[in-house]
């Protein structure tokens, strides 16, 4: 795991003069001993990571990865995923869909038709499109993996239930919160969306989202 990262502080400021909620969680979620927004800057762990994740509970999510990681014998790479069986990533808890879809992420990364390190010369948008390339991979996947991996400062993923509901519940919109509300802060918190957003979850949520 990595520090946080190097634009946070400056973002802090920036975000507190331009609206007073997120000055109030970020005084509020102040503490010398914070967990901010934290990267393993491996992307094949974390795409791994988020199809094993999708549509399961986390405590679900957590026992598969498990599962799943001593599977690979603790080294989760493409090699080693690509090495598996069908019937051995099954055995760890794993969909058909997921199976087929981690198994892609293997061989496409091997035979680099998927190059991550293509993605940090690429704008956010273009990343979003190259990641949701990827099978088992949509938008929401993608902003993640940017927002988590890389670090991007200004993501803010529309499609995220937590962001909707933090957004209602801080200021005071029913849920859903309108579209046109939601793009009025993105807006006002560009270009640190992604802080303003680990935030906005940190409100809904007693522990730090990590990813």
């Amino acid at each position: 795991m990595s520090k946080k990262p190097k634009y946070w502080n400056a973002a802090k400021k920036y975000l507190s003069k331009k609206d007073k909620v997120m000055s109030l969680l970020i005084k509020r979620y102040k503490s010398p001993s914070e967990t901010v927004l934290i990267s393993r800057k491996d992307v094949f762990f974390s795409l791994c990571k988020s199809i094993i994740g999708q549509q399961i509970s986390v405590a679900a999510a957590n026992s598969v990865f498990f599962k799943f990681k001593k599977k690979c014998k603790n080294k989760i790479n493409a090699k080693t995923v690509y090495k598996l069986s069908t019937a051995q990533l099954k055995s760890c808890g794993l969909s058909r869909q997921k199976v087929k879809g981690i198994k892609s992420l293997a061989k496409q990364t091997l035979d680099k038709t998927f190059n991550p390190r293509l993605i940090p010369n690429m704008s956010d948008e273009e990343a979003i499109i190259y990641l949701s390339k990827l099978r088992q991979i949509g938008r929401w996947s993608a902003e993640m993996i940017l927002l988590f991996t890389y670090n991007r400062s200004n993501i803010w993923p529309i499609q995220d239930i937590g962001l909707l509901r933090a957004i209602s519940k801080n200021y005071k919109k029913k849920y859903l919160p309108p579209d046109t509300y939601v793009s009025l802060l993105n807006k006002r918190f560009s270009p640190y969306c992604s802080v303003a957003t680990w935030y906005l979850w940190r409100s809904i949520d007693p522990k730090p989202i990590q990813y």
